[in-house]
């Protein structure tokens, strides 16, 4: 944010005064005004996954095969899974599978990339059950279960992983192989 010449989001005092940037903060505080960059909401995650879409499984419609995601197919576990089955072919081809580039796979209906499959992505949101979503779109404060919600799917996770409405958690501070992040910018 401040080398684009934004307002940073994220802080590290309750006065907004001293900007977040380095080191493990679990619990920043967020000045939801700025227009600088962040991690959106779990609520803006999934709007912008669905691309406009209402009522269907993945960001296109109710099917997922590989054509469209990288995903780990098994077609015996779900009916709307086409596959084929095991690792998406096209990143399958060494020793161990990996992540698709950006643009490999066709946007969604708002343009944008691999909101289904690839790698799980960080939304602002403390995990809690049900989702939160209706009046506060922000989330509840903190987690019973200590995590942060992750939305997507990912290359080794099944097809339900990767449908729009899928809702999984981890701790903050875990960086892992399928793990990434999406940034969102305020107004």
């Amino acid at each position: 944010s401040q080398q684009a010449g934004l307002t940073p989001v994220y802080y590290t005092d309750a006065g907004l005064t001293h900007v977040y940037t380095t080191g493990q903060v679990l619990n920043p505080y967020v000045n939801w005004t700025a227009n600088g960059y962040r991690l959106p909401t779990e609520a803006e995650w999934e709007k912008a996954a669905r691309g406009g879409l209402s009522g269907q499984r993945f960001p296109w419609g109710n099917t997922i095969s590989e054509s469209q995601a990288n995903y780990y197919g098994y077609t015996n576990l779900d009916s709307y899974d086409l596959g084929p089955n095991g690792y998406n072919a096209a990143f399958a081809t060494g020793a161990y599978p990996y992540t698709s580039p950006v643009g490999y796979f066709a946007p969604n209906g708002y343009g944008l990339y691999d909101m289904a499959g690839n790698v799980w992505e960080w939304c602002w949101d403390w995990y809690g059950t049900p989702y939160a979503g209706g009046t506060d779109p922000r989330g509840p404060a903190s987690s019973p279960y200590g995590g942060r919600v992750l939305r997507g799917g990912y290359w080794n996770g099944y097809a339900y992983n990767s449908r729009c409405a899928y809702r999984y958690d981890s701790v903050p501070n875990l960086d892992f192989l399928n793990i990434g992040f999406r940034c969102v910018r305020g107004l």
